[in-house]
């Protein structure tokens, strides 16, 4: 018999948990807090501020939705519940995947959340202290996330990593401050603009990168898959 949510012991930041037990307690949470249990232990974030938080995460939404609307096979995300493995159940801010059938490697379960690991996730924190740079990393590196983007609000800074032998490794920036995606051709940031809030500058050098021959390939070889 299952206890009702107010029999439910409540859901309180350093719990030690499986991910069963999480996900049972996280629903007496309010939905302003974002909860994430993180090698078997809960992290509780609060609801979003405007400035840091709320503003710089729809701006990577709207980056990663152009880029998936001109790339068959490719889907994004935000906020979306991804079972990692049996002690990670994680909510990035953002994240990239690539359909099972072109060979990604995260799947949408029965109950609508994503299971397995996602090929390029974006996280937005306040500075190099945030367990984003800590704990997830080495959870996301483990679980052999290809791409991971740390957009550091209050540092003005975007850490762009590769997965490098079971290392990440940072990519950096050409010569316009321009970092290109590793894992899908097209997807590019221009970094400066974001931190600035130039979103449409951020969109009109992904255009640039959506016309390139490499995205063109990359299209193709998806669709043949």
């Amino acid at each position: 018999m299952s206890l009702h949510l107010s029999q439910l012991p409540p859901l309180e930041r350093g719990d030690h948990l499986t991910r069963h037990e999480f996900e049972r307690r996280s629903q007496t949470k309010p939905d302003s807090q974002k909860a994430e249990l993180i090698d078997g232990v809960v992290y509780i974030r609060s609801s979003m501020r405007f400035r840091g938080h709320g503003e710089p995460h729809a701006g990577i939404v709207v980056w990663l939705g152009v880029y998936c609307a001109a790339t068959p096979g490719v889907y994004g995300t935000d906020n979306a519940t991804v079972r990692l493995d049996l002690d990670n159940d994680v909510q990035p801010a953002a994240l990239l995947r690539l359909e099972p059938a072109a060979g990604g490697r995260a799947r949408i379960g029965k109950d609508g959340c994503i299971e397995g690991t996602p090929e390029l996730i974006v996280e937005i924190t306040a500075s190099s202290a945030s367990y984003d740079l800590h704990e997830k990393l080495r959870v996301y590196r483990r679980n052999g996330v290809q791409e991971y983007v740390v957009w550091r609000v209050y540092d003005k800074q975007v850490d762009w990593f590769r997965l490098v032998q079971d290392q990440y490794v940072p990519l950096a920036p050409d010569e316009s401050s321009v970092i290109h995606s590793q894992v899908f051709p097209g997807l590019r940031l221009v970094v400066p603009a974001l931190l600035a809030g130039d979103l449409a500058t951020v969109l009109v050098e992904l255009q640039k990168g959506l016309g390139t021959a490499e995205h063109v390939a990359f299209v193709e070889r998806v669709r043949e898959r």
